[in-house]
């Protein structure tokens, strides 16, 4: 809990909560990063559930994957200032809690869909194997999942 306080005392942290204006460009980018990031996972998951077949998963797939990486950065990089201006709040707040569970459970699942040897074949011009599409399945119920909870979190303060 200390290093809770801590980071709450930090500069960053004190900026933010003193200054509406940073406040709101740092929330505005967070949601940025959000749009970047659901837009782009929602995209390649419907791809690989067979959505949008005339456009090759190998020609989606790279750029697609680029624009979530970039979106989740600066998820992560904004989400962290936010939580600087009330972490010891925040690790009580059940929907925090449940964003944090659902997005780790979402970052898993990236890890094991492009850890193996299906993912590659796939995006060499192969046809998404089930194990795929049942990580895009997976994908398309945690990530909103993440998004939801994130919006929760204010309504339990």
């Amino acid at each position: 809990m200390e290093a809770l306080a801590a980071l709450g005392a930090s500069s960053p942290a004190i900026l933010l909560r003193g200054s509406p204006t940073a406040y709101l460009l740092v929330n505005a980018a967070h949601v940025l990063g959000i749009g970047l990031l659901i837009g782009a996972i929602v995209t390649l998951d419907l791809r690989l559930l067979g959505a949008f077949a005339a456009h090759p998963l190998a020609h989606l797939g790279p750029p697609l994957r680029r624009m979530a990486m970039a979106g989740l950065g600066l998820a992560a990089a904004t989400g962290a200032l936010l939580f600087s201006t009330r972490p010891l709040a925040y690790v009580e707040n059940p929907a925090f809690l449940a964003k944090m569970a659902l997005l780790g459970l979402a970052l898993l699942n990236v890890a094991l869909l492009h850890a193996g040897p299906r993912w590659r074949d796939a995006m060499a011009g192969g046809t998404p194997h089930a194990r795929l599409r049942a990580a895009a399945l997976v994908s398309l119920l945690a990530w909103p999942g993440v998004l939801l909870a994130g919006r929760w979190i204010g309504f339990l303060q």
